[in-house]
């Protein structure tokens, strides 16, 4: 018997298999970063528990964010309820089933429309086994007492006893090892691609600017169109990757201009935002993301800003800069080998993005690019261990957020040779 408990325990954890990365679950918040009229914010989809039902909605700004205009759309009736969210007064949006849906989120002349997916949890079907297999169990028990009571010999009582015992014990395993089982799919959840196994074909993509020359101090529009690099469409199956769409880094060619922002989706495959850049010369663009069933991306580009520079900050979302203490530990770092790099912050960091803190480095050429979290508990100093790949001299920029809005931290190190 214990050898059959064994076996299929093995045969259960065969069957299971492990969820995948940055996957949103029924019963999980949706967290969606848009930098969107000026403002750095994060939209709240809250959990679906029901439908029909009520569909909560929260922005939280970094540190303030406008009122937002909400236009909820099912893709399967074509259904439109509408609404608005500011900070601190949330919006209740009614959805009458489950299944894809696409939020338009308009605020200062610029929309974002985010596709997502209402998903309500069925339930796992283990569960019927193990309250199943406890019922039947106790059937047993009662009637094996019963038998014994009325048999002498007592044989089929024992008998009776040990399956309903085997049954007791096959649904606390099962009880033991639910965390691992694999979960039934949640309504609403999009049916999985047969090529699955095979992952999608990587990102192509356009980098370009509106105008295509812009001029120091006026504000352009930075795009970027994604295309798969099999056929040829645009691509509009993005994962969340660390609660954004996608993360656009811009840089001047000597470092003094750096923005962290999160484009819009404009529309299938085309993400845009809003810039304005305060001295002429060759910027360098960045683009990480991640396809569904894909993986990973970082995607480059660059465009030219023409004019001359101005002596004003431009009014885009820029994060507060700020002279922090930093300490690299060892104080000569050593190519291919982890360094520690602290970072003293200006009051206690909040979330953002997921995290305490964000680290991106850049090569001095621009031909490297690497973006590491903090991942402890946010305090008055931020560790990240990165490690750098070559000798020269790198661009460095620490990012956290506080109730005063998101800061940057630029800093330099060298690697010698």
């Amino acid at each position: 018997m214990i050898r059959l408990l064994f076996l299929v325990g093995l045969l259960l954890v065969a069957l299971a298999s492990p969820a995948a990365a940055h996957t949103v679950k029924a019963g999980a918040d949706l967290r969606v970063a848009q930098t969107i009229a000026g403002a750095e914010l994060t939209l709240v989809i809250k959990a679906t528990t029901r439908v029909p039902g009520p569909l909560r909605v929260e922005v939280v700004g970094f540190p303030t964010a406008p009122e937002l205009g909400l236009r909820l759309r099912s893709m399967t009736d074509g259904r439109v309820v509408q609404g608005s969210v500011a900070p601190g007064r949330p919006a209740e949006l009614r959805v009458e089933e489950t299944g894809p849906h696409e939020l338009t989120v308009s605020a200062g002349g610029e929309t974002s429309v985010i596709p997502f997916r209402v998903l309500v949890d069925r339930g796992s079907g283990w569960e019927f086994l193990i309250y199943g297999g406890l019922f039947v169990a106790g059937l047993l028990l009662v009637g094996g007492l019963l038998t014994g009571a009325f048999n002498r010999r007592g044989r089929s009582a024992f008998v009776v006893t040990a399956v309903a015992a085997a049954g007791v014990a096959v649904a606390a395993l099962i009880v033991v090892m639910e965390p691992w089982l694999p979960a039934g799919a949640p309504d609403g959840a999009e049916p999985r691609p047969t090529d699955s196994a095979l992952g999608r074909p990587y990102i192509q993509r356009v980098v370009s600017t509106i105008p295509a020359r812009p001029a120091a101090g006026e504000e352009f529009v930075a795009r970027v169109e994604l295309f798969d690099g099999s056929t040829g469409r645009p691509v509009d199956d993005l994962a969340l990757h660390h609660e954004a769409m996608a993360h656009l880094v811009v840089t001047s060619e000597d470092g003094r201009y750096f923005r962290h922002v999160h484009p819009l989706r404009t529309a299938p495959g085309r993400m845009e935002v809003r810039l304005r850049a305060d001295r002429p010369g060759r910027y360098l663009a960045y683009v990480e993301l991640e396809r569904t069933d894909s993986g990973g991306q970082l995607l480059t580009g660059e465009f030219t800003v023409t004019g001359t520079a101005t002596s004003t900050d431009p009014p885009d979302p820029a994060p507060r800069q700020a002279a922090g203490t930093v300490t690299v530990t060892p104080s000569v770092p050593q190519a291919g080998r982890a360094a520690t790099i602290e970072v003293a912050t200006n009051g206690t960091p909040r979330p953002w993005l997921g995290m305490a803190g964000h680290l991106i480095v850049r090569g001095q050429d621009g031909g490297f690019l690497g973006h590491v979290h903090e991942m402890g508990t946010p305090s008055s100093r931020l560790r990240f261990t990165f490690s750098f790949p070559a000798p020269g001299r790198y661009l460095a920029w620490a990012q956290y957020a506080t109730e005063r809005g998101i800061t940057t931290v630029p800093f330099t190190v060298e690697v010698p040779r």
